[in-house]
């Protein structure tokens, strides 16, 4: 056999392209891996999907529960005029509370702090939230000769005061609660009658967020090294 011979025989071998259905094999191949990963990935994603609203179906119960607990505290003196809940805050008139010009409290207004305590305090917890009482006066100046007060802003801060301690007598977490004053600012009537006036003498309790210190923050000092 001649080389020329031999030579094209070669070329004839190398230049035979592989079969289609090989092709086609290898094609179908690729696209069940492709399938297999996308049908693993939406399996997944489902499944995390499912989880999560399961999640937020139970915080949402928990909540129910909790909001449905406070209502129930809340609803025999809301029913009676003491207490008033406008956007998330609960109001309790001062003469529930307390005599005028006083900031002693009395046995009627610690009973209904006792009785909202627990509610309150499972409410902050489970929210991850601080208790405000806000202490608030109407517009008539404190007589002069008061041995107690010098001015509103003197009364309705130890009004506040007076509350919190109470509720941390009853059991309230102290980290838990604060006071605040706001004096005769902020009515909730217009001090035109003493029926305005008495709306406006109040103690407000109201949730507000927690401050969540940085975990870079350095610890504050104690009073001993500050010293």
């Amino acid at each position: 056999m001649s080389l020329s011979g031999m030579g094209g025989g070669l070329d004839e071998g190398l230049d035979q392209e592989p079969p289609i259905w090989a092709i086609f094999g290898d094609l179908m191949t690729g696209l069940v891996g492709v399938f297999v990963l996308l049908l693993v990935w939406s399996l997944g994603f489902q499944l995390e999907l499912s989880q999560t609203l399961k999640r937020e179906t139970q915080l949402r119960e928990v909540a129910e529960q909790r909001r449905q607990a406070l209502e129930a505290a809340l609803a025999e003196p809301l029913a009676s005029g003491r207490v008033t809940l406008r956007d998330g805050r609960i109001g309790i008139s001062g003469s529930v509370l307390f005599s005028l010009n006083s900031a002693e409290l009395q046995p009627e207004g610690r009973a209904l702090l006792h009785s909202l305590r627990a509610p309150l305090q499972v409410y902050l917890i489970d929210s991850d939230q601080l208790l405000m009482v806000s202490g608030f006066t109407d517009d008539l100046p404190i007589q002069q000769g008061n041995l107690h007060f010098s001015d509103n802003w003197e009364l309705s801060a130890q009004r506040a005061l007076t509350v919190t301690r109470a509720l941390i007598d009853e059991g309230m977490p102290p980290n838990r609660v604060f006071a605040a004053a706001f004096g005769a600012q902020q009515p909730v009537a217009a001090n035109t009658d003493s029926d305005s006036r008495s709306q406006n003498r109040r103690v407000e309790m109201a949730p507000v967020p927690m401050v969540k210190r940085a975990a870079s923050a350095p610890a504050p000092l104690s009073s001993a090294a500050a010293l």
